[in-house]
């Protein structure tokens, strides 16, 4: 799946607090896995996610190999956006 990076950013920004950890639990993953997936580089205490950035607009395109963590951090968002509309 290919997103631009500033896309995959807001995404994250969207995600309310402790959606990382909610990810990461579901996923049986490491939080830092989760924020590198977002952009971050700490790689000693998670693992690298498997995404390619090409230069290019709006921070490049981002082409993710595993688009689960991506599709669950939308889940959060549209719960949270359900919840708020309540």
């Amino acid at each position: 799946m290919n997103i631009t990076f500033d896309e995959l950013r807001k995404i994250k920004h969207l995600l309310p607090t402790g959606s990382v950890s909610r990810i990461a639990n579901e996923l049986d993953i490491e939080e830092q896995t989760v924020r590198n997936y977002f952009g971050a580089k700490k790689y000693e205490n998670g693992a690298v996610v498997g995404s390619h950035i090409e230069p290019g607009p709006n921070g490049g395109i981002v082409h993710l190999d595993d688009d689960k963590i991506l599709v669950l951090a939308k889940k959060i968002i549209a719960e949270t956006q359900m919840s708020n509309q309540n």
